[in-house]
């Protein structure tokens, strides 16, 4: 299975042109469209996102990752294996909540293996897709020691960044705004504070009044700020990178 995670968008070629090369290279893959829209050029909040979304995915899954503002520049490619899965995309921070969490179940591995051509541009095409079919082909880095330089983890800048990110991540197509922070940190009945105001917690959007605001829970254990048949984007004009602080109960 391969996985793609995204700063693209739906509109526009990329994301077409990226599957058709794993399409041709991988055929037998099935091909998982996870996130079109993860934070556009910000490999930090998109760092937590996909350490939040990669567990339901099955053993030896290759997560295709592309938030690549460093495209074309001396940053390098990366494949990594942490936990049971694999991880292709650049060496800018995006890999460093789930390594963190895969502890010492970690390999790491510059990419010295170059196409024929190779865009400027659009590594997401040229590079990354085909090392990520050859992952999900069953193909491991020590089979093509000339293509891949074992790397330690001392050779992967850490990232000064907590481990549960106290910023709006995301939003999503209804509005909802996600943290990076994980509701299993946080006390029993612990909410929000989003500029000075109050978010209380809650179970669901069942458990409260249509317009009424909240926080709770996600399916993927985030702590997300949502307003029941409304919008938190609108009408609490939430943005990425918002600022947000937990509360006792």
């Amino acid at each position: 299975m391969i996985v793609l995670c995204t700063d693209f968008g739906l509109a526009g070629p990329y994301t077409g042109q990226v599957k058709a090369v794993l399409h041709a290279l991988a055929p037998a893959a099935v091909i998982v469209d996870l996130f079109a829209d993860m934070p556009a050029a910000n490999p930090k909040a998109s760092a937590y996102l996909l350490a939040a979304y990669d567990e339901h995915f099955p053993a030896g899954s290759v997560f295709l990752c592309i938030v690549d503002p460093g495209v074309g520049s001396a940053r390098r490619g990366l494949c990594v294996k942490a936990g049971p899965h694999w991880y292709v995309g650049p060496d800018n921070g995006l890999f460093e909540i789930v390594m963190r969490q895969a502890g010492t179940a970690v390999e790491a591995y510059e990419i010295a293996w170059r196409p024929a051509r190779l865009s400027a541009s659009f590594h997401g095409r040229d590079l990354f897709a085909p090392i990520a079919a050859r992952l999900a082909g069953g193909e491991s880095p020590p089979a093509s020691t000339s293509d891949f330089l074992r790397l330690g983890r001392d050779a992967i800048p850490a990232r000064d960044w907590p481990d549960d990110l106290p910023e709006i991540v995301y939003l999503d197509h209804y509005g909802n705004a996600m943290t990076g922070i994980r509701a299993a940190t946080l006390g029993d009945g612990a909410g929000l504070v989003v500029d000075g105001r109050r978010i209380p917690r809650a179970e669901t959007f069942s458990s409260v009044s249509p317009g009424e605001v909240f926080c709770y829970e996600n399916s993927n254990g985030l702590m997300e700020i949502a307003i029941c048949q409304g919008s938190a984007y609108v009408d609490l004009k939430l943005r990425v990178g918002t600022s947000v602080k937990p509360t006792k109960r």
